[in-house]
């Protein structure tokens, strides 16, 4: 009988996905990126200092490349095969994460956006909601791989969403910021009727997926439909 011989040199194993995630404390509900029971399969997570929700939003993460560098490289470390983040405003970072690190990076979900588009009819197009569209910029589009005219809409007029995740405030009201990603959803179809889908910029928005697909009618692509194909990839199923 033939033994059975497995090679080691990681510290961890079992989760082939390691996310970077920003320095915040806002509540992160089942279905958020941060909460670990939002995934089917292991994760690992890695803190990066000081990159606030503000920082990384509002003041486009700048001086903090070296620092997701090497929160990236403990992750590796630690045996993942693939490293994603927790914001889409780090599509910045795409390039230059994944030529320093050793593992596929999927630093935004949306880079999804050229893939869905890839997928509607002639002369329908992917919609981008988004926690802040004032400060979603052609330079976070284009590293994404995203055409700058893109439709995009922001919860930023909302009551909750926006100002408690930029805000980095420790309470949220999930009905609340529920209609503030309901209602953006519609102001984007309204506003845009050739969209055929909808991309979620921010990571935070996946809970309230299934209520923008049910009120809009549309698809809706989120962080959660990019790192469960990530994961598919990393770790194909056995049949």
């Amino acid at each position: 009988m033939s033994s059975i011989r497995v090679r080691g040199g990681s510290s961890v194993y079992g989760a082939a996905v390691g996310i970077l995630m920003l320095d915040a404390r806002f509540p992160r509900i089942p279905g958020d990126m941060g909460n670990a029971l939002t995934w089917p399969f292991p994760v690992h997570y890695k803190v990066v200092p000081n990159a606030t929700p503000d920082h990384v939003v509002r003041r486009g993460a700048e001086g903090l490349l070296e620092d997701f560098v090497a929160a990236g490289e403990e992750l590796i470390a630690m045996g993942v095969a693939g490293i994603t983040t927790n914001c889409g405003f780090l599509s910045l970072f795409q390039d230059d994460l994944k030529a320093r690190l050793a593992v596929p990076v999927a630093a935004s979900s949306l880079m999804q956006v050229p893939l869905v588009e890839a997928l509607l009819p002639p002369g329908r197009r992917v919609g981008v909601l988004t926690v802040s569209a004032s400060t979603l910029t052609p330079q976070h589009l284009r590293a994404a791989g995203v055409a700058e005219d893109v439709p995009v809409a922001g919860t930023e007029d909302g009551e909750e969403f926006s100002r408690v995740l930029l805000d980095n405030e420790e309470w949220l009201d999930v009905d609340k910021a529920r209609s503030d990603n309901i209602a953006a959803a519609r102001r984007l179809v309204a506003d845009h009727p050739e969209i055929a889908a909808i991309v979620l910029e921010c990571t935070n928005m996946v809970p309230y997926a299934a209520d923008i697909r049910r009120e809009t009618g549309l698809p809706v692509y989120s962080i959660y439909s990019f790192v469960t194909w990530f994961q598919a990839g990393l770790v194909p199923p056995s049949f």
